[in-house]
């Protein structure tokens, strides 16, 4: 499989693309590129990337990764990471990347990251007659 596919859907405000081959120079890197710049136009900066499906990622696709994670933050939203391969784990490890991004196992945990609620105590407010 030399292509990447990219399967876009949205849960909340959430935007996922599901990822499925190989993230590389001249071609996955490029769709990638391309999927990213469209969210960005059309206001969706809340984006979690499904990496589950992909097989391989050089230098070119993890590039375009911090690229994209750049202009997402200048507009004031944020690209996280899911449900990681062993192997690209450890690339991201060496490479230092699993700093720069938030990287999640379980996808309805990640989704849930993006809303930023906190649970907040509020004082009863005491009751006169």
């Amino acid at each position: 499989m030399d292509h990447l596919y990219i399967n876009e859907r949205r849960v909340g405000n959430v935007t996922i693309l599901d990822l499925k081959g190989r993230v590389r120079m001249g071609g996955g890197a490029v769709e990638l590129h391309k999927a990213i710049r469209c969210l960005i136009d059309e206001g969706k900066t809340q984006i979690l990337l499904n990496l589950s499906g992909v097989t391989h990622i050089d230098s070119s696709g993890l590039g375009e990764l911090v690229a994209s994670h750049i202009s997402v933050g200048n507009k004031g939203g944020e690209i996280k990471l899911s449900h990681l391969t062993e192997r690209l784990r450890d690339l991201m490890t060496i490479t230092k990347l699993v700093t720069v991004f938030d990287v999640y196992d379980n996808e309805s945990e990640a989704v849930a990251s993006f809303t930023g609620e906190v649970l907040r105590v509020v004082e009863p407010q005491p009751f006169f007659m």
